[in-house]
């Protein structure tokens, strides 16, 4: 009610303004032709006038109203040069800042929440660089100023720095305004003020500083290697630390291009994702899932029994499945294909310099012109009282330490409820263990939706796992022998017996010992870097689960060709990294995946949207295989079939994504994916199917209403 009050009362000056024909007073020929009868009221009371004069000003720019120019004129020919320029300057950005903030308080809040996905960029932006760039515009005055005024009221900048930069950036178009009003007599309208000489003056002003922050850049760089001596050669043109994904997709992009590139790893070729995240947890979750069709075989017509196996066995499947895909990422791949390959534990000297000590015992010295940090993460292990004494497993090592065993861990708990503890629970309830997940959120996969932790929570029960959500641990004892986790759930402790333990409580970047603090280079849990994966030195960059914000091997490898094409070519064109479609997939059974938006982002973002949503128990490839569990749901802007966000919950969840992924890519909407075939009977087909549910929820009904009177009609 207090902004449709404030609506109607701008509406009524505004009105007001145009009826009365107040307007006429503020054009050219209006402000020559009462030059004279002003002159005596001014001649008459001078404060009076000069005061009134403020506060007009004031208003004509606050309410955007036509007149700020020849106003600013006025100033000039009444109260001369610099006078005039005091009170125009001051009315100006009084008047500015008052249009500013009128329209932050009608129009902000609406226009965020509709268009914040696609504000998210102007917003980081305007909070990074917003007052040097409304400083340039401010100097030039081809950019009217009322609508810089109205724009920058709908963005995140503080008013009181969209103040003083209106302030400052005003001065210069002020100053030739008020001095040609003292000229008011020669001049026969405004485009003898603004010639083409004068506005490609103040184009060349405006473009200043964006050359001098250039310039800036250049200082500020070569402030930072102040005190290091840069090498007249390099060894190579890039250095990569880590053979992770990250390392690996630079170090190929770079060989792909000619480079000459070293590539640097201490441990093993592939990193985490080959030797113990997403390859080797793939592996047992298909082991586990066919013990557990087994044991349900009575779903597809057949008798159910409990799978007899090796564990021992089912651990050498993961290990030879590792071994089967490791030449993809081995030394022998990558020399072939031009990078040379350093077994070692890579230090930085200075921004150009690596010093390795080699695997060998022996220590070798490179220089190189670019630099990427791939170093990866590593498992977190919370710092519970008494865990060394009870021992435990993390992501890393599970897989040797029980590689020996001939049966899965009789009693085993799982701190973390997140993607790796749930896909690891799951799985090794089904080969058997019995199983405890505690997780101290009120329910597990926390960064999902509800509806999705409630599929996951029942598809774990399912399996055998025992889920003690909102528990938190305290501490661990090893007690007769006997290992206990002590647990804490409304402020009653609890205890809970087992024979190993996994921690998965997740993941912290690998940031210690690479050289990083004696070069000052930022951490705060990751690398710092900007939007282009540049660290304080600008030909060193990050890359890959040490840079953030995401901790995926397809995000690692999409950050890699952002750093390699910078740290190769970024002196000539550099590229900010894209995280608008950013997918992800937790392996449990049904699988979870998501990209974009979910409801609970939009809502704490507070973007506006609309969910449609499709149960795949409707869906006949899913009936067929007796996996008709999950649905698909997809979040769209208000009224439109632009998709926000899709997560999909079921068999083949991470694989149905993608086509969701192409589409928001590429800006394609629902009508487009309704309007593509797919074949029959595939699970493909759930995505169609989720788009034909958005559009009967949009059917024209009116017109669908002339349709059945006109077939009506036509049957006669």
């Amino acid at each position: 009610m207090k902004k449709l009050g404030l609506v109607l009362v701008l509406a009524c000056v505004i009105t007001g303004f145009f009826y009365f024909d107040l307007h006429h007073l503020l054009t050219f020929s209006g402000l020559k032709s009462g030059l004279s009868e002003f002159q005596e009221w001014l001649d008459a009371s001078p404060l009076l006038v000069a005061g009134g004069y403020f506060v007009l000003y004031v208003l004509v720019t606050a309410l955007s109203l036509p007149g700020a120019a020849v106003m600013t004129l006025a100033a000039g020919a009444l109260f001369g040069l610099w006078w005039g320029l005091l009170l125009v300057s001051f009315a100006s950005t009084i008047g500015a800042t008052l249009a500013f903030l009128v329209s932050r308080y009608l129009l902000r809040d609406s226009i965020q929440a509709k268009f914040g996905d696609r504000l998210k960029a102007i917003n980081e932006g305007v909070e990074k660089d917003g007052a040097f760039y409304l400083f340039t515009l401010r100097l030039v005055p081809v950019f009217p100023f009322f609508l810089i005024n109205l724009l920058m009221g709908l963005t995140t900048l503080k008013a009181a720095t969209f103040y003083w930069v209106s302030q400052i950036g005003m001065l210069a178009g002020t100053i030739v305004y008020v001095n040609a009003g003292t000229q008011l007599a020669q001049l026969e309208g405004l485009s003898g003020i603004l010639s083409p000489a004068l506005l490609g003056s103040f184009a060349l002003l405006g473009i200043f500083p964006l050359i001098a922050k250039k310039i800036l850049d250049v200082i500020k760089a070569r402030r930072v290697y102040q005190g290091y001596t840069k090498p007249a050669k390099f060894d190579r043109n890039l250095i990569v630390i880590g053979a992770g994904a990250g390392g690996l997709v630079s170090a190929y992009i770079a060989a792909a291009v000619k480079a000459k590139v070293t590539l640097i790893e201490a441990h093993k070729m592939g990193g985490d994702c080959l030797n113990y995240g997403c390859v080797p947890s793939k592996a047992i979750i298909k082991s586990a899932k066919i013990a557990h069709q087994m044991k349900h075989a009575d779903n597809y017509g057949l008798e159910a029994s409990d799978a007899t196996f090796s564990f021992k066995k089912v651990m050498e499947r993961v290990h030879n499945v590792i071994a089967k895909v490791e030449p993809h990422d081995s030394v022998e791949r990558y020399t072939k294909l031009g990078v040379e390959v350093i077994q070692g534990y890579a230090q930085l000297i200075d921004p150009w310099t690596i010093e390795i000590k080699l695997n060998n015992g022996e220590t070798q010295r490179l220089t190189s012109r670019a630099i990427i940090l791939a170093t990866g993460a590593r498992p977190f292990v919370p710092p519970l009282p008494g865990i060394e004494d009870v021992g435990y497993e993390t992501s890393d090592t599970l897989w040797n330490t029980f590689a020996e065993r001939d049966e899965a861990p009789k009693r085993l708990v799982v701190l973390g409820g997140g993607p790796i503890g749930c896909e690891l629970a799951q799985s090794f309830a089904r080969l058997g263990s019995d199983v405890t997940l505690v997780e101290r959120s009120e329910r597990i996969m926390i960064r999902e939706d509800v509806d999705v932790s409630e599929y996951a929570t029942q598809s774990l029960s399912e399996s055998g796992v025992t889920l003690l959500t909102n528990h938190s641990a305290i501490r661990c004892a090893l007690e007769n022998g006997e290992k206990r986790l002590t647990v804490e759930h409304n402020g009653v402790e609890s205890h809970v017996e087992f024979d190993d333990m996994i921690c998965a409580v997740g993941r912290v970047a690998r940031l210690e010992g690479y050289g990083l603090e004696k070069l000052g280079i930022e951490t705060k849990r990751t690398i710092v870097t900007n939007d282009y994966l540049e660290t304080l030195f600008p030909n060193i960059f990050a890359a890959g689960d040490v840079a953030g914000p995401y901790q995926f091997t397809h995000t690692a490898a999409h950050q890699a060709w952002y750093a390699a094409v910078n740290a190769l070519f970024g002196n000539l064109k550099k590229f900010r990294v894209d995280y608008s479609v950013i997918p992800w997939t937790t392996f449990i059974d049904p699988e979870v995946a998501r990209v974009g938006l979910s409801e609970q982002d939009a809502q704490e973002k507070g973007i506006a949207y609309e969910v449609t949503k499709y149960g795949i128990d409707d869906l006949d490839r899913a009936i067929a295989e007796s996996a008709d569990k999950g649905f698909v749901k997809v979040l769209t802007v208000p009224g439109k079939d632009k998709i926000l966000g899709a997560t999909i919950v079921g068999d083949h969840a991470g694989d149905l994504l993608a086509e969701f992924v192409l589409a928001m890519k590429h800006g394609l909407g629902l009508n487009k994916i309704l309007g593509t075939i797919h074949t029959y009977p595939t699970w493909a087909e759930a995505n169609k199917y989720a788009a034909g549910e958005w559009k009967k929820a949009h059917a024209p009904e009116t017109a669908l209403k002339w349709l059945e009177k006109y077939h009506t009609w036509r049957r006669g």
